[in-house]
Formats: structure tokens, C-alpha cells, sequence
């Protein structure tokens, strides 16, 4: 018997060999595995294992007794049949059966080698392992983890180390929940910090799940602690985002109380966390130092930088600042501190830049007041105006056009005095004094439309950051009889405190609520979702939610939709309950509440979950304004990764549904603001000439927040678009809801004196709150005109500001690697020239005529008739202007060439987001 075994061994072997290389058929080897005997089988099986990429299809027809051989416990090699049988099952496209007889196979795979198979298997078990770790981790489900996956994740973690490949291995730690993997992931790689500040901005950027992010962000500070120059700076910020203020307030005591080395970093944490966090995290910061916020002083003349013989410094006021102990360098340092946490530093830096910077366009302002020749385009042309003066403190057209201005009448005149606020937006050390005229005064008597804006312009200058104006706006509102100048308290009040989540405010704007006003109640519902913002409060929501159903007035509904949705901002999964509620009401406007609300609770995630859902409310809701709230919602999702928001909306802009097309057009303006993206404009540009005219409004918004700060070279359709606009505003036969938007496009493509973008990102990645409040409540510009002067709280001014200890500006310069035309103003719009008074011909008689007829009809030349004349003159002039133009062209040619490739700024610079790369 073993004569006969070994000779048919030897028989096969010799006959493979000899046709290895031109075997046509495996049924020689297949028809081994029928075999008894076990040696055979073994013997198949090798190869099959060799041959079974080629012939897999016939090998597929005996698989189940290859399956046979992995089942039976007593047989040798079962490792190899599983093998075997994972990869036919791989080219039989079954990748589940794969990987099952692959984990049979574990020790045989060899992942050193880079072929299809390898790759797909391992990527099928990386997926289920990580589906089996977030049902462990996340869900806390009580699952049992198969340790031959985790043996397969492993090897290709340890894959990655000897391949030097850190980023895959961080990125597969952090979606396998294997926090080890990526502490080892950092501390094995060559450059530390620069993969500590790559796996924070994934954790920021990627992961969806709050508590899973908090355990991430926990892992890193721990490592930027324990590295030999702890980076403070980052650990702050991963502390903002865990909301942990008391240990950001021990981290700067620690810092103030070390050397004067470590100064301009407690500076420059402080900044930060002006920039990141809320006012509530920022008060409790500010009392964990011991800092006691100065009251304002509201009636000093106004803030001016101050300037040394050797620097050219700034300072927050004209008096030195006063510590509690002259003498303790540490209270000084504190008061320092706390100049810069309560804004009075970022602020006047702030506004000391767009005031110097300002070069708005004047000649645009006096075209679209020219063309204003109804209520509704003065309103507009106002607003136009704060939005590109705003922060600068420049009135002059409203100075220069006091006789046009008077012309509003009811809430035009509110909307006009508002305005007011959103041109000095931030300057609050004598924003009284600057509105004195306006406000309410004890004798009746007053314009309460004035009083109203007046209240509502203060709420604007200190929007976020209003401690000092506070008591002065609970007065007025508390005396305050009428309902208009109630409406301007109330929203006045809810931004001064947003943020806050102060108690006696909130109670105060609900007792305004349940007078049961609607011109009233519509901001006092927005108003209390401004103090409670991000908060979750249950005590809060139900009062909301319960008046909201009580009540019969739809503006109510409106404004308290807008509250409850800001309530609701960055609570991810937390707010799913309160979501589903809201989404399943009768109400439309609440439905609505509950799109919105995903958009605030899901901001900057992405989450596919929350995308998918508003996807299907955008198609199948019968009401049109949750659907248009639906796809604007889309927006605020994806604006951390605005490159997808075009792919999302493209087939919703063509919809049948005029409200859909709308909410798609903003969704983009909001998602894609300042990128100056290419497919966002090729889907916005047809919908300006859009057949309802609406949608040409939302498409003319929409267009110009994507251009903001854009120029020719960095945008080359910047000038097609402004064109569109003035061609829009001066078209006489325009509808007016359309020039309504072209208005505001004007303003909003010169925000800032053209000195900011809209942007709802701070540089180190955190959502900036009152960027993302300014463009929910602008997007309801829909129901109700005023609120269009909330957009400026999403204008960020580009700037790059160099401080010393001292905090004063000293003369420097920065340089920017790129010729200085690359980020460029755009240039300015050139008044219309003067056309040449052409020449008239003189009459001819024809009595004349035909005298001179007779003379000439004896010559044997004819001149030619004047249409032929005329006709050599127009080609003569045409060939002139393309002879000009070649020129024009050739010298900015010759310009490129001359133009230095790099620029030298002053500071303080303008440096707009995509040049900072280059800085």
C-alpha cells in the first residue's frame, strides 16, 4: 500500500511539474481530495492552495468538501482548507464566507504580502472588528470579541510601525476604539507633536460621537502633558472642547506663577480662549483666577491705540491698567490676564484693524441707494451698508444721505437704527453715549420704532460679550410699555447674554413670552434660546416646548423654533430625543424647529446619520418650509468639509420644488462661505436665473457669501458675479424680491470694509459660536427683515496681529511668499466714463439732394451711399478697442513678469485664510 501511495505522489508530481507552466485543468488535483487516504489530501490541498487564483471556478464545485476537511477536528491541516476555501469564496465575490474561513486560516495568511486577496481580507475583518468594538465600546452591548480578528488587527497595526505608516495606524486606532493602540501609535513615531495636532484635528474634525471624543481627547492631553515641553496650547484647547474650565484656570496659574518665559504663552492660551470658548467657560475661567470683570465705562470718549517713541503699540485704553496690588508681579500679570479674556484687548485689536483697513467700496453703496426706489430696497440698501461697514465705525453715507435716511418709516426705522449697531459692532466703551440719541428717555414721546432698534443695536456692539450692558438693557426692557421697543429689548438682551445661560435673564425674557404678544414673543422665543445656547436645559426646553404648543400666534412659534434649536447646538446624540419629538409633531413649525435643531446639534460633524435624515424630510415632507429648513440644515453640517456639500445638494438644486432649490442655494452659501469653490458656483450660477423669484434671491446670497474676500486671480468668475449683481440692482423690470437679494450680496461680498470672510471655524478647528447664530437667524431674513443684522456676527475679520509682552504692537513686518496681486483687493468699482457728444449731419433738403444729383450725374464716379460710411467707421472703431485691449492684455503680462514674488506687511496685516499658508 505505501509502494502504490508513494508512486502515485511521485506520478503527480512529476505530471505537474512538467505542465506548470501551461496547466490547462485542476481536476487531476481535485479529484485527489476524494481520496482515503489523508496524505492525498494533504497533498491536494498544497496545491490547490498554489493554483486556486487561476482555477478557482472549477475548485469552486468541490468546495464543500474542502469545508469537509476545516469541519473535522481530527484532520491535520485544517488551517490549510480554510485557507483554500476563504479564497475561492473571495472570487466567488462571498467576502462574509471569506473572512470567516480566513480567521480559521489566521496563522497562514501572510500579510507581508501585498496582493487583492490580503487587502480585501483584512480590510472585511478590520470593518467587522471595528463594528464589534463600537457595539462593545459605544452601545455597551455585552458582546463577546472573536480574538482571531483582534489577531488579524494586530499584525496589521505592527504592519504599520515597521512600514513607518503612523497616520493609518492612528486612524485605525481611533475607529477599532483601541485607545493603546493609538497612544503607541503617537509615542512610536518620529515627530510627536506634529502626530499628536494630526490625531486631534481627526478627533475634532471625524469622530461623531461625543463621549468617544471626550475618551480621545482625554488620551491626548495626557501625552501632551507627559512630553518634555508640555504643548499647553493644545492641552487648553483639548480642555475647551471636554469643558473643563477649572483646569484650564490651574494651567495659567501654574504658568503666571513660573517665569517671565512663560509669559507671551499665558498671552497667547488667553487669546485662544477668547477666540474658542463660550462666555460662560471664559466668566468661570476669569473667577477661577480671581479676576473680577471692571465695569464698562459706558460714557468715556472712545478707545484709541496707544503708540510709544519705540513701537507702534496698541493698548486697550489711555490709562495704564490698575492691579489690585501695584507691587505683586503676579497680580499684574492677572490683570493683563484678565484685559484679554474679557475682550478688552481682542476687541480693541479688533476694531483698531477695521478701522484701518477699511477700503470700502462707496461708489456701490450710492448705486444701489440710485436704484432704491421702493420701501423694500431702502431697507435693503441700509443693510447692505452695516454689512460693509461693519465694525469699522464708518457712517459716512448715512451722514452724507440723513434726507434719504428719513424716509423710513415703522419698522424700516428700526431696521435703520439697528444698523447703527452693526457698523460699531465691538465698540462698546461708549456705545451709550453713541445710541444716546436713540434710546428710550423717561419722557414719552419718542419714536418707538427708534427706541426699539436703538435697544437692539446695544444688544449688537455687544453681542457675546455684553457683562457690562446687561443690567442697563434688563432696565429698559423691564420699563418698557410698548410692544416694538420690547421686541428690540428683548432681542438686544439675548445676545448680550448669549451663551450665558444665566438664570435670571432667561426668566425675565419668559416672562415677556407669556404675554402672549406676537410681535413680542417672537423675540423673546429667540432670545432665551440665545442665553440657553448649548446648554440641553430640560426646565428650559419644556417651557419652550410646552408654550409652543399652547400658543396661537405663528411668529411666536417662529421665534421660539429658532430658540429651542439653539438650545439644542452641539449636543450630538444628547439631542436625538428632543430631535424625534419635535420631527413627529402635527405642527409644521415645529417640524421645521426640528430640522433646525439637527443642524445645530450635528454642526461641522458630517454625520451621516443626521444628513440622511434631512435628506429624506427634503423629499417627503408636505409642508414647504420644513423642506426648505431641511436642506439649509445640510449646510451648517457640512461645513467642515465643504468640498461634499456640492455632491449632497446638486440633484436638490434642480428639484421641482422652488423651496427646496432655495434651501440648496443657502446650504451651499453656508457650507462653502469664503472657499470660492468652482462646483458650488457652477450650481449657483444657473439658479440666478431661475424662473421663481425667490430662488434668484437665495442664489444672489448665496453666491456672494462663497465670494467673499475672493478676487480675480483667486477666483476668476468674481467679476461675472458682480456684474450679475449690478445688472440686477439697476434693472428697472426686476422683481423686487430679487433686487432685494442682489442689495444684500453687495454688502456681503464687502463685508468689513472687504477686510473679513464668513467663517464658522476658529483657526485651531473649534465652531465659532456666534458665527453659527448669526447664520441660522439670517437664514429667517425669510419672515422677518431685522433679523438680516444678525449675519454680522459671522464676519470674521482676516488679520494677523503680532503683540509683545506688553501687549502693544511693535514695528514689524511679515512676509508673504506669494506676489502680492495673488491675494489681492479686488479693485474697485471705476464710475461710469463720459460718452463723446457725437457729431450730427446736417439735414439735406431734397430739393438740395437733387440739385447735387444732377451736377454729379455727369462724373463718372459715384461716392459711396452713407450706410457704407457708417458701417467703415464702426469696423475702424472695433479694430481700435481689440488693438486696446491686446495692449491692456500684453501689459499685465509684462506686470506678472516685473511683480515681485514676494510681500512684506506691516502689522497689522491682512491675511486672508488661504494665505496663510504662505505667511
Amino acid at each position: 500500500t505505501n509502494y502504490f501511495i508513494n508512486t502515485n505522489l511521485r506520478m503527480t508530481a512529476a505530471t505537474i511539474s512538467y505542465n506548470g507552466a501551461g496547466i490547462t485543468s485542476a481536476a487531476g488535483v481535485i479529484s485527489l481530495l476524494s481520496e482515503p487516504q489523508i496524505e492525498l489530501k494533504i497533498f491536494a490541498l498544497n496545491k490547490l492552495n498554489l493554483i486556486v487564483h487561476e482555477f478557482w471556478a472549477e475548485i469552486s464545485d468541490v468546495v464543500d468538501k474542502i469545508e469537509i476537511l476545516y469541519e473535522d477536528e481530527s484532520f491535520e491541516e485544517r488551517e490549510l482548507s480554510a485557507l483554500v476555501a476563504s479564497k475561492v469564496y473571495y472570487h466567488l465575490g462571498a467576502y462574509d464566507e471569506a473572512l470567516h474561513y480566513a480567521l480559521g486560516a489566521a496563522s497562514l495568511l501572510n500579510f507581508d504580502q501585498s496582493s487583492e486577496y490580503i487587502d480585501t481580507v483584512v480590510a472585511r475583518a478590520i470593518d467587522q472588528y471595528i463594528k464589534q468594538r463600537i457595539q462593545l465600546c459605544d452601545d455597551a452591548l455585552d458582546i463577546t470579541i472573536d480574538t482571531r480578528l483582534e489577531l488579524i488587527v494586530e499584525k496589521m497595526f505592527q504592519r504599520c510601525f515597521d512600514d513607518g505608516r503612523y497616520k493609518q495606524a492612528v486612524g485605525i486606532a481611533l475607529e477599532t476604539r483601541r485607545y493603546d493602540m493609538l497612544e503607541s501609535s503617537i509615542m512610536k513615531s518620529d515627530d510627536i507633536p506634529s502626530m499628536l495636532s494630526y490625531a486631534l484635528g481627526i478627533a475634532m474634525t471625524l469622530l461623531q460621537k461625543r463621549t468617544v471624543r471626550n475618551t480621545v481627547l482625554q488620551v491626548l492631553v495626557r501625552l501632551y502633558t507627559n512630553l518634555s515641553q508640555p504643548d499647553y496650547t493644545n492641552m487648553c484647547q483639548c480642555y475647551i472642547y471636554l469643558n473643563e474650565p477649572q483646569t484650564v484656570c490651574n494651567i495659567l496659574n501654574k504658568l503666571i506663577s513660573s517665569s517671565e518665559a512663560e509669559l507671551l504663552m499665558v498671552f497667547q492660551i488667553c487669546f485662544d480662549v477668547y477666540e474658542s470658548a463660550t462666555q460662560h467657560f471664559i466668566d468661570d475661567v476669569m473667577e477661577g483666577l480671581g479676576i473680577k470683570q471692571k465695569p464698562a465705562e459706558v460714557e468715556a470718549p472712545a478707545t484709541e491705540m496707544e503708540v510709544d517713541s519705540t513701537t507702534e503699540g496698541v493698548k486697550p485704553s489711555e490709562e495704564p491698567i490698575k492691579t489690585v496690588a501695584e507691587d505683586s508681579a503676579i497680580d499684574k500679570k492677572k490683570a493683563k490676564v484678565g484685559s484679554i479674556l474679557s475682550g478688552e484687548v481682542p476687541i480693541a485689536l479688533k476694531s483698531q484693524f477695521l478701522i484701518r483697513k477699511n477700503t470700502s467700496d462707496m461708489l456701490v453703496l450710492k448705486n444701489c441707494k440710485d436704484a432704491s426706489r421702493n420701501a423694500v430696497c431702502h431697507t435693503a440698501t441700509v443693510i447692505a451698508n452695516s454689512y460693509m461697514h461693519a465694525g469699522t465705525t464708518c457712517d459716512t453715507f448715512l451722514r452724507d444721505n440723513l434726507d434719504w435716511l428719513a424716509k423710513a418709516t415703522n419698522w424700516a426705522k428700526f431696521t435703520a437704527t439697528a444698523s447703527i449697531g452693526v457698523i460699531h459692532h465691538g465698540h462698546e466703551t461708549n456705545a451709550l453715549k453713541l445710541m444716546a440719541s436713540y434710546l428710550p428717555k423717561d419722557p414719552a414721546g419718542g419714536s418707538p420704532y427708534q427706541e426699539g432698534g436703538a435697544l437692539y443695536a446695544l444688544g449688537m456692539i455687544h453681542a457675546n460679550h455684553g457683562a457690562a450692558i446687561i443690567p442697563y438693557l434688563t432696565e429698559q426692557l423691564q420699563s418698557a410699555t410698548n410692544e416694538t421697543v420690547k421686541h428690540g429689548g428683548c432681542l438686544g438682551l439675548g445676545l448680550a447674554a448669549m451663551t450665558s445661560k444665566n438664570s435670571e435673564i432667561y426668566e425675565q425674557l419668559k416672562n415677556n413670552l407669556y404675554q402672549d404678544d406676537a410681535i413680542i414673543g417672537e423675540a423673546a422665543g429667540l432670545g432665551m434660546g440665545l442665553v440657553m445656547m448649548g446648554s440641553l436645559d430640560e426646565d428650559a426646553l419644556s417651557d419652550m416646548m410646552q408654550y409652543a404648543h399652547e400658543t396661537q400666534h405663528e411668529k411666536i412659534l417662529r421665534g421660539l423654533s429658532l430658540g429651542i434649536a439653539l438650545v439644542c447646538y452641539g449636543q450630538l446624540e444628547a439631542a436625538d430625543p428632543t430631535i424625534t419629538e419635535l420631527a413627529d409633531d402635527k405642527d409644521p413649525v415645529l417640524r421645521m424647529c426640528g430640522m433646525y435643531s439637527v443642524g445645530m446639534a450635528y454642526a461641522g460633524t458630517g454625520n451621516n446619520k443626521a444628513i440622511r435624515k434631512l435628506l429624506h424630510v427634503a423629499v417627503s415632507d408636505v409642508n414647504d418650509d420644513v423642506r426648505r429648513a431641511a436642506v439649509i440644515s445640510i449646510g451648517f453640517l457640512l461645513f467642515n468639509s465643504p468640498e461634499q456639500c456640492p455632491n449632497v445638494v446638486s440633484l436638490l438644486s434642480e428639484s421641482y420644488n422652488s423651496h427646496v432649490r432655495y434651501g440648496a442655494a443657502l446650504a451651499l452659501g453656508i457650507s462653502c462661505a469664503g472657499t470660492g469653490m468652482k462646483e458650488a458656483l457652477n450650481i449657483l450660477e444657473p439658479m440666478i436665473n431661475d424662473p421663481v423669484n425667490y430662488v434668484r434671491q437665495g442664489a444672489l446670497l448665496a453666491s456672494a457669501m462663497v465670494l467673499v474676500q475672493q478676487n480675480d486671480h483667486t477666483c476668476p468668475k468674481l467679476k461675472h458675479f458682480k456684474e450679475l449683481f449690478t445688472k440686477t440692482i439697476s434693472d428697472k423690470h426686476e422683481d423686487i424680491m430679487v433686487k432685494f437679494g442682489a442689495v444684500l450680496a453687495q454688502g456681503i461680498i464687502n463685508a468689513g470694509g472687504r477686510n473679513c470672510t464668513i467663517s464658522m471655524r476658529t483657526q485651531y478647528g473649534h465652531t465659532n459660536v456666534p458665527s453659527i447664530v448669526g447664520l441660522l437667524v439670517f437664514t429667517h431674513t425669510w419672515f422677518w427683515f431685522p433679523l438680516a443684522h444678525f449675519l454680522c456676527l459671522s464676519f470674521q475679520p482676516t488679520y494677523l496681529i503680532g503683540l509683545n509682552k506688553d501687549l502693544k504692537m511693535p514695528k514689524m513686518k511679515f512676509r508673504s511668499c506669494a506676489r502680492p496681486s495673488t491675494y489681492a483687493y479686488p479693485p474697485l468699482l471705476e464710475p461710469p466714463k463720459e460718452k463723446e457728444k457725437e457729431k450730427v449731419s446736417t439735414a439735406i433738403l431734397s430739393t438740395t439732394a437733387k440739385k447735387q444729383a444732377k451736377s454729379k450725374a455727369t462724373a463718372m464716379e459715384v461716392d459711396p451711399p452713407a450706410e457704407e460710411k457708417k458701417e467703415a467707421k464702426e469696423e475702424e472703431k472695433k479694430k481700435q478697442e481689440e488693438e486696446k485691449k491686446e495692449e491692456e492684455k500684453k501689459k499685465e503680462v509684462e506686470k506678472k513678469k516685473d511683480e515681485a514674488k514676494f510681500e512684506l506687511l506691516t502689522n497689522p496685516a491682512r491675511v486672508i485664510v488661504e494665505q496663510r499658508n504662505v505667511m
